[in-house]
């Protein structure tokens, strides 16, 4: 039992109780009555919305209509009948004669504070407590009425019409096609502004009818909520709130702006809106009555005002089951559905009873819930939540269980958590106990959370927990140190790599500075000193036979002109060659072409050797240090062949493709002694062995053929990715240092 204000309220199982046989009762710190009986455990507090059933002398629970008037009392129309609640309780009136009594439908207070009541039978009011029906007006599903301001009653009937009573008594009709509509409508409201009266419909769109015609009308395409009208409400600036199942609509200024849940609304459906006396909106929607601070609204309402879609969402305050709301998926037919009392409570009909909810007396739960990490799981295995814990290395999947105990309303509770070194910011959520992080790094982390409870109060000290994760032997710092320590000794030890190719790419030039500058020692010495040294003989043997024989010291002095031509000659030549480049890249045929008619032109004998060239292949330009290369190579080889073969025919042969790139010159002549080939060359002479370092310095195969009386042949080969240009520098480079390594 529990007494209150004199009052006794007994509480069985028939109430819910889970057994009659009470043995304890306990007061939790958040208010809540604890009843322990033979059956169970059961909980009582106090809710920010009472409801009203027939355990509290209502006559019926099924209400369709309530009404507050001036006086404070609440007006009920049900299907029990015609009641009110006054000063705590219900009575009730029966409207209509004989046995049958009538069941009112709308209720609706004038300016003369007439109650007037809408039946199936007809319409009539209250007047010193006694029902007097209005004739003329059908009965029928009349769903609102509402008074102009020139004291007009109009009535939707949603059979025949809309109608209108005169302060005179005369009595109109519209039907709702002469209104340019197929449906029927759902409500009314008179704008007391202008004068007009404004018109809901139930397939949607809302219509200002004033001076027996429509004026201005709104639909979804211009912003309006769209499907059924269900209510209108004029707040204290004048402003019409219209409520539609798309959402709570707001006409200002003729512009249409709507709130729905894209706006913050928990669902779009809005069966009702009203002001309390804070100038709150409070809605009452498909997912529980909600609160819409004025400040919020008033933002929001500048947004709209700026904007055409009124881009802006609000925060709101959700009364759900747990608050004590029935929820109600459809609004009732009848009206009106919410009334406000002078006192500034607001009644409601959910689909059992009549619902109250006080605004400046909520119910606030001020204590602040306590938090609790309750446990950590990582990769399976469950840890104490003690500060300092530390967990294995690689760990993948960590899971943190917390709570806040609140047992007011367990589900509304609020959490946000943070794991410093790992979340940037707070997360917040709502009734979820745990968290999940995958891979994390190892480090120092220390993971907090704070709870709310349902009434919004913050625990803002919350919880806490410090842990770490354990790196492996690669992840610590003494690793990355030494890693650190082996990329500068690679660095280093690459820098002296690159040293010491520059190192040898310089011996490798100057060797071949140094070559050249033999080679041309050689020239001069197998052509020009020697010349020179057979001069100086004839000129001594000229000068001997000067006065004894003078024809003949003539006969020596024009050979010795003769031979000095033949030094100068071979000088120029030689000269030419050291200051000279080889001819294009890959054009190394005609280069031999060249060379074959000078060296014929400057032989002797009066019937110079044939000369054959064959090509082979698709011809690939050369890199330069192997064109160099071959070409001063190919010279040199015609020039021995021309000079000392004494050939009939002489041939050479280039190819182009794989392996590589192939010369052949070949000729017909005397050969070479099988000693000086053995040896590498004749003493004092140096062609043979400058063709071997110019292969060798290239990387390529040289082979020497020859056999005294049969000719010599000579071929040079040299391998596709030294020869060609089109393998890259760099990979030539390198396989020209490997093929040269080798040897």
């Amino acid at each position: 039992m529990h007494v209150h204000q004199g009052r006794t309220d007994v509480f069985s199982t028939t109430d819910g109780l889970s057994g009659d046989d009470v043995y304890a009762l306990l007061e939790d710190p958040e208010g809540s009555i604890w009843v322990d009986t033979t059956n169970g455990l059961d909980r009582f507090r106090d809710f920010s919305v009472v409801t009203l059933t027939p355990k509290q002398g209502l006559s019926n629970a099924s209400v369709d209509s309530v009404l507050a008037d001036s006086d404070g009392v609440v007006w009920l129309g049900s299907q029990g009948g015609f009641g009110r609640w006054n000063h705590g309780r219900f009575e009730t009136y029966h409207i209509g004669n004989g046995a049958r009594p009538l069941l009112p439908e709308s209720l609706f207070q004038d300016d003369r504070g007439r109650i007037w009541i809408s039946t199936f039978a007809g319409v009539g009011y209250i007047e010193k407590d006694r029902f007097l029906p209005i004739h003329g007006i059908p009965g029928g599903n009349i769903l609102s009425m509402s008074e102009d301001t020139a004291g007009n009653l109009w009535i939707v009937n949603e059979q025949f019409g809309l109608f209108h009573l005169s302060s005179e008594g005369n009595i109109g009709k519209i039907t709702w096609a002469e209104l340019g509509h197929k449906d029927q409508a759902s409500v009314l409201a008179a704008d007391r502004g202008q004068g007009g009266l404004w018109i809901g419909f139930f397939e949607g769109g809302i219509s200002y009818f004033a001076d027996g015609h429509i004026r201005k009308s709104y639909t979804a395409a211009d912003r309006l909520g769209a499907g059924r009208v269900s209510d209108f409400y004029f707040d204290d600036d004048g402003v019409l709130w219209i409520s539609t199942e798309g959402g709570l609509s707001r006409l200002k200024n003729n512009r249409v702006a709507t709130l729905t849940s894209e706006s913050g609304l928990p669902c779009d459906s809005v069966h009702w809106a009203i002001e309390d006396d804070d100038h709150s909106m409070w809605l009452y929607t498909a997912c529980g009555l909600v609160r819409i601070a004025r400040s919020e609204l008033e933002a929001w309402s500048t947004a709209a005002d700026e904007h055409a879609d009124g881009a802006r969402r609000i925060q709101v305050t959700v009364f759900d089951s747990s608050d004590g709301v029935r929820s109600l998926v459809s609004p009732g037919h009848y009206h009106p559905q919410v009334a406000k009392t002078p006192d500034g409570k607001l009644w409601f009909l959910p689909w059992d009873g009549v619902s109250m909810i006080d605004p400046r007396h909520l119910g606030i739960n001020k204590l602040p819930p306590a938090v609790h990490i309750e446990q950590v799981v990582a990769d399976g295995k469950t840890y104490d939540p003690a500060n300092g814990l530390q967990l294995p290395p690689h760990v993948r999947d960590l899971v943190i269980d917390y709570t806040a105990l609140s047992l007011a309303a367990p589900e509304k509770i609020h959490f946000r958590y943070k794991l410093e070194g790992q979340d940037p910011d707070w997360r917040e959520v709502v009734n979820d106990r745990k968290v999940q992080y995958s891979n994390l790094a190892p480090r120092h982390y220390t993971f907090r959370v704070m709870a709310c409870n349902n009434s919004g109060v913050w625990n803002e000290t919350g919880a806490a927990l410090e842990f770490s994760v354990l790196p492996v032997f690669y992840q610590t710092n003494g690793f990355r140190v030494l890693c650190v320590f082996g990329f500068l000794a690679l660095l280093w030890g690459i820098y002296q790599l690159r040293v010491q190719q520059m190192q040898r790419q310089f011996n490798i030039a100057l060797d071949a500075r140094v070559n050249e500058r033999t080679r041309i020692a050689r020239e001069l010495h197998d052509t020009l000193l020697q010349n020179f040294h057979g001069l100086m003989f004839q000129f001594q043997a000229a000068r001997n036979l000067m006065r004894r024989r003078p024809d003949e010291a003539i006969q020596f002095l024009d050979d010795a002109i003769g031979e000095t031509k033949k030094a100068l000659a071979e000088s120029r030549e030689a000269i030419q060659e050291l200051r000279s480049e080889p001819i294009a890249k890959g054009n190394l045929a005609e280069l031999l072409m060249l060379t074959s008619r000078e060296l014929a032109d400057s032989d002797p004998n009066e019937r110079p050797p044939a000369f054959d060239l064959i090509e082979e292949g698709e011809r690939q330009a050369l890199s330069s240090t192997v064109s160099n290369e071959v070409c001063r190579i190919a010279l040199e080889l015609m020039r021995n062949a021309y000079q000392h073969a004494q050939a009939q025919r002489i041939e050479a042969e280039i190819r182009y493709g794989d392996p590589g790139f192939r010369l052949r010159i070949r000729d017909d002549g005397r050969g070479i002694d099988p000693k000086v080939l053995k040896e590498g060359g004749r003493l004092g002479h140096w062609g043979l062995r400058g063709v071997r370092e110019r292969a060798d310095r290239i990387g390529a195969h040289l082979d020497v053929w020859s056999e005294p009386g049969n000719g010599t042949e000579v071929q040079l080969l040299v391998p596709a990715s030294v020869a060609y240009e089109s393998f890259g520098d760099g990979y030539r480079a390198k396989l020209l240092r490997k093929v040269k390594h080798h040897a």
